[in-house]
């Protein structure tokens, strides 16, 4: 496992790198006067990523949601907002 050790004042002015080096797969434990307090970790290796899901199983699921016709009742939608 690589892991690097940074105080919280150079974590802080290198935060941008650390993500960088996060997203390679880098981990940073983060120091307060010389001890471990926080760690920035590549998300992946906490299983939290979850990959997207297509949409295409979705497709239809909406049918008749708005009615036979969904131009109408977005206007009445419309029309009740406006009062």
């Amino acid at each position: 496992m690589n892991v690097q050790h940074r105080g919280a004042a150079e974590a802080r002015r290198g935060f941008p790198a650390l993500l960088a080096a996060a997203k390679k797969g880098r981990s940073t434990i983060i120091t307060w006067h010389g001890q471990p307090v926080a760690a920035l970790l590549p998300i992946s290796s906490q299983g939290l990523a979850a990959p997207q899901q297509p949409l295409l199983p979705m497709a239809g699921s909406g049918k008749d949601l708005w009615g036979k016709s969904s131009t109408r009742t977005l206007r009445k939608l419309r029309n009740e907002l406006s009062r």
